[in-house]
Order: structure tokens, then C-alpha cells, then sequence
């Protein structure tokens, strides 16, 4: 892996079946869906839909999907079903958005 890409973020994990699994800081109720820079080691991202029902959690999971060009069902949300603080898993991405190595 090259030693100065995104990649290397720690907020992003490559795995060797090509898996990628994000940290994510998400922030719902937000007036749209959209990437926010980074947020300590996770990556921050707003989340139009409301934290009720578990909406945020699928608007997350569908903005994904669209991101990586997969199938929603090839995102899992391994961990924080209802915090803010996320683990997701991207399974078999098609492509990989440009996301932001830095702080913003």
C-alpha cells in the first residue's frame, strides 16, 4: 500500500478481500447528506435524516452504498446502532470516493 494515501487514515481500513471498513462520526439532523472533513480518528459525516427509528443509521448506510457504488446491502454497520460513534463495513466497493486524509 502506498504509505502516503488516504488509505492510511485511521479512520479507514482496507482489508485483503478488499473490504473497507470506516470509523464514522455521524451528526444527524443535519439539513443534507454529506461528507464533513474528519473528526479526530473518524471520519465526520452529516446525516439529513433524524435519529429516530433508526433512519440516520439507513440514510447513512444508503449514502454509502451510493458512494462506493454497491448495494445496500453490502454495507453492515457493525458497531453503534445508536451512538454517533460507527464502525461500517463496505463490502466488494466498486470504486473509492475521494475522501479527505486531513482534518478539515
Amino acid at each position: 500500500m502506498p504509505s502516503s494515501s488516504a488509505e492510511d487514515s485511521p479512520w479507514r481500513r482496507i482489508g485483503a478481500d478488499g473490504s473497507v471498513t470506516l470509523t464514522i462520526h455521524a451528526q444527524p439532523g443535519a439539513k443534507r447528506t454529506e461528507v464533513a472533513g474528519v473528526h479526530g480518528d473518524a471520519l465526520k459525516i452529516r446525516v439529513a435524516s433524524p435519529p429516530v427509528d433508526g433512519r440516520a443509521n439507513e440514510e447513512l448506510r444508503c449514502f454509502l452504498a451510493e458512494a462506493f457504488g454497491v448495494p445496500q446491502r453490502n454495507v453492515l454497520l457493525l458497531r453503534g446502532e445508536t451512538s454517533r460513534a460507527k464502525t461500517v463495513r463496505v463490502i466488494a466497493p466498486r470504486k473509492m470516493p475521494s475522501l479527505p486524509s486531513q482534518v478539515a
